[in-house]
């Protein structure tokens, strides 16, 4: 499987991986039991197998059970994710998804604030690079 077909997921695929990113590890159960509408036991555990087979979790058994744990670090996902929105929707420009960000929602001062400090920063770090 190629290093493309391992990152696309679909829909159901995603929602339960954002359920072991939550809770760091979990049975076809624990899945199950925090999912709406209840898709069934049989529809989740065939999902995890293909996410397994995709290289996306692991699992171990304890007991009767298997246990699913993610094989990707969260962060080092939610970055794969980003740069794939980047490029499919931004022409790989993070200053065009940072302008369509901040025209979809009227942020707080604080969070302003805080959007500023980094940018300070960010320059910061590159005014350090160049010297």
């Amino acid at each position: 499987m190629t290093k493309a077909e391992q990152a696309k997921l679909s829909r159901r695929e995603r929602e339960i991986m954002e359920i072991l990113y939550r809770l760091g590890e979990a049975s076809a159960a624990d899945v199950v039991g925090r999912m709406d509408p209840d898709p069934g036991y049989d529809s989740v555990r065939v999902t995890l197998g293909i996410l397994e087979k995709k290289g996306h979790v692991k699992h171990r058994q304890e007991g009767r059970r298997y246990v699913y744990t993610p094989t990707v670090p969260h962060e080092t996902a939610s970055r794969s994710a980003i740069r794939n929105v980047l490029l499919t929707f931004f022409r790989g420009s993070p200053s065009r998804a940072i302008l369509a960000l901040l025209g979809m929602s009227r942020l707080s001062r604080e969070e302003l604030d805080v959007i500023a400090k980094w940018i300070e920063e960010e320059r910061k770090s590159h005014e350090s690079d160049a010297g």
